[in-house]
């Protein structure tokens, strides 16, 4: 239970809810249930007041060959089963520096957040790189997450880390530099019509050469699009700048 409790920081403790922020919650659980239905992504909610997980959805990327009731059953002590002590290690140190952050953030604005980063899950002989996405859904009168969504999808990148701290509707987001524990604020990049089109068609599955049908242009064309797209979003592949552009709503 120690090593569990390093996931709920005294900065985010639910020690008290009013009949009020209760009340607030309704029959939201419908809701996500449907979302998750029409999604393929895995989605859980923490109870930062119970310190569990209120809601699995049964998408199996996060389950690691368990049902979404076994999951709900172990919690937090889940990721002490399926992750690696360098990533526990990790995501423990993101949570405290992550909740620093956001009690400097002005209540009325603390539900507009989100929090991503990569960490792998162990599941018998194999490892899988996942993004985890995590956003308030219910915030109490001090300002303290009750509960959250998280969103668990493959990840783009090659490992651990690449912590990025969102606000909805802003040009900018935080990227941290784990180590130093610096959050270091970065422009989001804006692209031309040319290059949102390379990204679409390439979304559909398309090749570079018909890529350059569609849009009527020669193949060396659309090579000079994805190296220019490549150096502006600093991705190494159309994979990256795929996710890129998802998580930054550029589509």
């Amino acid at each position: 239970m120690d090593e569990i409790n390093k996931f709920f920081s005294r900065k985010n403790t639910v020690d008290f809810l009013s009949e009020e922020e209760y009340a607030q919650s309704g029959n939201y659980l419908e809701t996500l249930r449907a979302v998750c239905r029409l999604s393929y992504m895995s989605m859980y909610v923490i109870d930062y007041e119970r310190k569990e997980f209120e809601y699995v959805s049964d998408n199996p990327l996060f389950l690691c060959n368990h049902s979404p009731s076994e999951v709900m059953a172990m919690g937090y002590a889940f990721y002490f089963k399926y992750v690696s002590k360098e990533d526990l290690e990790m995501l423990i140190r993101v949570n405290e520096i992550g909740f620093d952050f956001f009690n400097t953030i002005p209540l009325p604005d603390r539900k507009n957040y989100s929090i991503s980063y990569d960490f792998n899950l162990q599941t018998g002989t194999d490892t899988i790189l996942i993004n985890h996405k995590l956003t308030p859904i219910f915030i109490t009168s001090e300002g303290k997450i009750w509960k959250a969504l998280c969103v668990v999808s493959l990840s783009s990148h090659v490992v651990s880390g690449n912590v990025l701290l969102s606000k909805t509707g802003e040009d900018s987001f935080w990227e941290l530099d784990v180590a130093r524990g610096v959050w270091n604020k970065i422009e989001k990049s804006t692209l031309t019509e040319r290059e949102l089109q390379t990204v679409r068609l390439h979304a559909q599955g398309l090749t570079i050469s018909q890529i350059a049908d569609k849009m009527c242009i020669a193949v060396d064309t659309v090579k000079f699009h994805r190296r220019k797209l490549f150096d502006k979003l600093n991705v190494r592949n159309m994979g990256e700048a795929l996710a890129y552009v998802k998580n930054n709503k550029l589509l």
